[in-house]
This record gives structure tokens, sequence and C-alpha cells, in this order.
């Protein structure tokens, strides 16, 4: 199955192991899938003989992985392949205690703590690129709590139990069987939701806080340009983000940044990372910014799970945020979805919506329109607002609708999954319900300022206000990117800004204004 390149790599990688592992598989003689799963499994141990398997019989199939004969509690219901293969690798190597993956000693304390027990169970599509980061996450989660239990399930493997979930969405993570998470999830933003639900015990030990010349909040284009601009005037930085990429990781094709004729939002952010890591720059991620507080020169940030973070400058790179459209959340998951390319699959043959006539709004019609019945398009504006070849490419196909000046007043549903639209013609006035069994939000997105409005002037948009050099009104706090007034919302435009704060912030520091 695995081609001899690949088992190549996989020798390579493999090779620091210290522990045994085992694949301890149980299965059903008669399972479909039941030597697929068998020849993948042999092919990865084959790559190192500290990885063996052994068969049992069970009544579906699933195999879970054993560190030195004891149990890691991570287990697979299904075949780990396409996007899952990661996982399985991951979930070898963070075992071992390895991986670029791992996160740092704070939130590793904050996973210690975890009140159990816990057991997760996530619902993943193998085309699904976001399953993966919320599998891995989970994965480590019970790898460094032995109060935790998780384990990754293939829906198309294990239909009858999608089916009775109502699952429309994955991933789809079920903490002791109750939904907590579906859709695109950050390590941080998970975590967050297992404390919430089951709380955490009390250390007791006080987190000193961090000192640094320039805190750069957000990892996106802009942050990454501040900090490694800040990092190259010789000062000590760090960056505070949620996640390195931003935005951008959620972002298709990139085909107008400059010098780079085509590339992905993945790949951009894996580069940002790379060139983060050529500096001294500490990275704090999976973190979210509670509040800011400012005592005279000093500014203080307190982010989730108690740390604080110290300097005279700090550069606000946050970024927008989904603004949800009426109706949104109760139907997330039930018929509203946020990736085309994995919730798509759910809606075959069916009706669906996309709110949202930009670039990302028509690539998400053009992908559905092979998958659905039809596409109604619908945007706010007079006109789409997406590149011309991708209007073009949209308004070739005959089962994609667009209809512009439409306002979504309301996701209608009947409690258990979504009915329809309900819009506004904005040139009329008057209103129209859309019968249809899914709808796709590739819109409404605003300035992420919201533990900054209480220091810093922001407009009626929440964007946050600044001049020409990206100062705020408050001295030594600057803002870069999509969170400011800046015009025009790009990637490109936001790598500028933040280049543009960092050196304001370092021509402040020479006159002496952050002193």
């Amino acid at each position: 199955m695995l081609e001899t390149a690949l088992k190549d790599q996989l020798r390579t990688i493999f090779a620091p192991l210290d522990s045994r592992y085992t694949f301890l598989i149980r299965l059903n003689p008669r399972h479909e899938n039941r030597n697929e799963l068998i020849e993948l499994l042999e092919d990865v141990a084959s790559c190192s003989e500290k990885i063996n398997y052994r068969l049992e019989e069970g009544e579906g199939l699933e195999f879970e992985l054993l560190k030195n004969e004891q149990k890691t509690r991570i287990k697979f219901r299904g075949i780990p392949n396409g996007h899952e293969f990661t996982s399985l690798l991951l979930a070898i190597l963070n075992s071992d205690g390895k991986g670029k993956n791992i996160p740092d000693g704070n939130l590793q304390k904050r996973i210690a703590a975890l009140k159990g027990p816990i057991r997760l169970t996530t619902y993943v599509s193998l085309t699904c690129t976001n399953c993966p980061d919320v599998v891995q996450a989970l994965n480590l989660m019970a790898i460094l709590n032995d109060n935790i239990e998780h384990e990754m399930v293939d829906g198309a493997i294990n239909q009858a139990e999608v089916e009775a979930l109502h699952i429309q969405g994955v991933p789809s993570v079920y903490a002791d069987g109750k939904l907590i998470h579906i859709g695109r999830g950050e390590f941080g933003e998970l975590l967050e939701k297992l404390e919430a639900t089951y709380g955490s015990e009390n250390t007791g030990q006080e987190i000193p806080e961090k000192k640094y010349d320039v805190l750069i909040v957000g990892g996106g284009p802009a942050g990454s340009s501040a900090a490694i601009y800040s990092a190259r005037k010789g000062l000590k930085v760090a960056i505070i983000a949620e996640r390195i990429g931003g935005q951008v990781k959620e972002t298709v094709g990139i085909e107008n940044l400059i010098s780079i004729p085509y590339t992905t939002g993945s790949q951009l952010a894996d580069n940002l990372r790379t060139h983060l890591q050529h500096y001294p720059i500490d990275l704090f991620e999976h973190r979210k910014v509670e509040k800011m507080e400012h005592t005279g020169k000093e500014k203080i940030l307190s982010v989730t799970g108690g740390e604080k973070f110290v300097a005279p400058a700090i550069i606000i790179a946050t970024g927008a945020r989904r603004l949800n459209v009426p109706g949104e959340t109760d139907y997330i998951g039930k018929g509203v979805a946020f990736c085309p390319h994995c919730d798509g699959p759910f809606y075959k043959g069916k009706h669906v919506a996309v709110i949202g006539g930009g670039n990302s709004g028509i690539e998400a019609a053009i992908d559905l329109a092979g998958i659905c019945s039809k596409v109604t398009v619908f945007e706010f504006l007079e006109e789409l607002k997406a590149d011309q070849v991708l209007q073009e490419k949209a308004k070739s196909l005959p089962n994609v609708e667009i209809l512009v000046n439409s306002q979504t007043t309301e996701v209608v549903g009947d409690k258990e999954k979504v009915t329809g639209i309900r819009t506004k013609d904005r040139t009329t006035g008057n209103e129209r319900l859309f019968p249809l069994d899914g709808i796709f939000v590739q819109i409404g997105l605003a300035a992420n300022s919201s533990a900054f409005k209480e220091i810093v002037a922001t407009n009626r948009l929440g964007e946050i206000i600044i001049d020409a050099h990206c100062r705020t009104d408050i001295p030594g706090i600057y803002a870069a990117g999509d969170v400011s007034t800046v015009p025009y919302k790009q990637i490109i435009i936001s790598m500028g800004e933040g280049a543009k704060a960092a050196l304001s912030a370092f021509e402040d520091r020479i006159k002496g204004v952050l002193d």
C-alpha cells in the first residue's frame, strides 16, 4: 500500500524512537475493509523495529496504540489514510515525547490539570483538511493527561453512527456523548472547551510575568511581519497568537502575492512559521488575550490560563473574526457549514446556499456545483467582489444561481436541521424565503478587537483607529492589518502594515516615547 519512497521517509522518522509501540487491531473477520487496515498498519510497522501489530477478533474495525504494552488512550475506528495518515504518525511520535507540535510547558500544565475522566470521540472525513488538526490536538491531550481517552471515527466506515447522531459537518467532537465542537478548531480553543465542560484542578502555582521589549498579538501576515522586523532590530520579541497564519489558513488559493504566482493558505502559514523561526522570537501559540491594561509606560496582556506578558510596546495584529449570520449559531453542524471541502459531500445532490460573493464565496460555489444539485450565491453588495476569472467560471455553471443586493436576515430550520434561508432584496426591500438543505457561510468578517476596545479608540466597525504610521491614540500601542482602519484587507497590505508598525515602535523607542 505505501510507496517505497514513503517507507524510506518513515524509517528516518521512526529511527529516534525510544519506546516500543504496538497496533492492537480488533477486527470483524468479515469486515469489508479488513485487509486494507491490516495492510496499512503492517506497512507502517515494517518501517521500524520498535513498531509491531497484533490482531484480535472484534465486532467492527478499530485499533488502539500501545506503548510498551500499556495503553496510550488513543484509538482509531477507521483507516487513517488521506489527511489522517499524519495523525497516525504523530500519535506514535508524540507518545514518545517527540514532534514539533508538542505544546509548551504552560499549556501542558493546563492539560494535566483537566478533571477527568474524559472520553472524547471525533467523527472525521478522510478528505477533510480541518479534521487532522482536531484529531492531533485531542490525541496530544490524551497523551498528556491519564484521565483522557480519545478515538477518531471515520464517518464513511461508521455511517450508521453518523446518521443516528445527525452529523452534517466534520470534525464533530463528542465529550462523553455530548457534542462540544464542530468544524475547524485550534488547540487552545479545544482546551478552553474542555476546561469549561470538566473544570480544572487548582495547582496553586503562580505564573510569573514574562517581560519583552515588544509584544505582537496575532500570528498572521501582519503579526509575523511585525515580529521579524522587530527582531531584526535586536529587540526581545514575542508573538502571542491563537495560531500562526491566522485567517490565511482558511484561504485555499492565493494568486496575488507578488512574486509568488500561486500558493495556498496552509503553505503560506507554514512559510510564516519557518521565517519566524529564523529569529530569536518567542512563539506563544494557542493563546487568546482576555484583556489589556496599561500602567504608565508598561502594557500588560492577560491571556487565558493565567499567563501575563509585559512590554512597553504592543503591536495588535489580531485580524478579523467571523461575524454571525442571524440563526447561524443554532444550526452549525445541522445545515450551517463553513468549509465546502470538508462538509460538501454531506450535501450531495441537494440545494445549498453560499453567503458571500468574494473570492472565497465564489470558489466555494464552484466546488459545490460539482456535488450539489443547485448552488445559490447571496451577495450583500450590488456586484460580486470575486476576481473576474472566478465570476466567469461560476456564471458558466448551469446549476449556480447568483443573487446580488441580497441581505441574509435569518437562517430557518425545524430545530433539527436547516430548511431554508430568509433574505431581503436591498433594492426593493422585499423579503423572500428560499427552501434549501444547507448554507455555507463565506463572509462576515469583523475586526477582532474586543479585548482592546476599552484601551484604544475604535470606529463603529470595531476597527482600531490608526494614523499613517500604525500608531493608535495610546503611545506605545500600535495596530496593523485587518484589525485596523487601514483600507483594503489584503495579505500583502497586512505584511506591509506589520513592518510599518514595527518600525514606528522602534522609532518611538529611540526617541524615548517608550521609556
